[in-house]
């Protein structure tokens, strides 16, 4: 039964997981992601009263 034979399975696991490990991770942190993170300013913004004026 070839599912027995430890050799060929095993090195297409490790290759497999290098591949996702080495050379993947790379490649994906490059990518550009629009929703950087900021820093939060350190003082609050000023909050002004609405006017209602037809009230």
């Amino acid at each position: 039964m070839p599912q027995l034979m430890l050799t060929p399975w095993f090195f297409i696991l490790v290759a497999s997981w290098m591949i996702f490990l080495v050379v993947i991770p790379p490649k994906v942190m490059k990518h550009y992601f629009n929703n950087e993170p900021e820093m939060a300013s350190a003082h609050k913004p000023k909050i002004n009263a609405w006017d209602w004026m037809w009230h």
